[in-house]
């Protein structure tokens, strides 16, 4: 069952429903752009990169440990994604993107918010009490979205190549 996502003042509805086999197209099509790339860890250059990715998701589902969600509007066509990855002792790490034509129009930080809001509350896969928001030092509309969505900066991480080259913040958000 899709979640959805409140809708601010005049901006189009937005939902998130578990990602389909069907996504490969646009999953590349949002990887190609540099910006996105500059962030993540995961590239996924073709079709064949992108099938494994979503047989990553459907794996995570399924053993309860990751909750990854297309963040889609009517046309059912990923703009985004968002993820809960489950950690030890209540704990889970939460990340996001939107594809490059969507930003700037509050879809990050809705699809933050109701995730993060459905991760503490409403899901009953694992109990969890603390979620974690891990960007890039240098990646400030992720700091802004974090800081919008209640995820108070706890700590400045140092870099952890190759993954990580240069420092990060951890935000937390708690349950309460």
């Amino acid at each position: 069952m899709p979640i959805i996502l409140p809708i601010p003042d005049s901006s189009p509805a937005v939902r998130l429903r578990p990602w389909r086999p069907d996504d490969r197209t646009a999953l590349v099509a949002a990887h190609r752009d540099p910006q996105l790339r500059r962030w993540l860890t995961t590239s996924l250059a073709d079709e064949a990169a992108a099938e494994r990715w979503l047989e990553r998701q459907a794996s995570g589902w399924a053993s309860a440990a990751r909750f990854s969600f297309a963040v889609v509007a009517d046309d059912d066509l990923p703009l985004g994604h968002v993820i809960v990855k489950a950690r030890a002792a209540g704990t889970a790490e939460v990340g996001y993107w939107t594809a490059a034509e969507v930003r700037g129009r509050g879809i990050a930080a809705r699809a933050l918010e109701t995730v993060s809001r459905w991760a503490l509350n409403t899901q009953q896969f694992v109990r969890l009490t603390r979620l974690e928001l891990l960007h890039a030092e240098d990646n400030t509309a992720s700091c802004r979205v974090a800081e919008k969505c209640g995820y108070v900066l706890h700590d400045v991480l140092p870099p952890a190549p190759p993954d990580f080259p240069f420092n990060g913040h951890r935000h937390v958000r708690t349950s309460g």
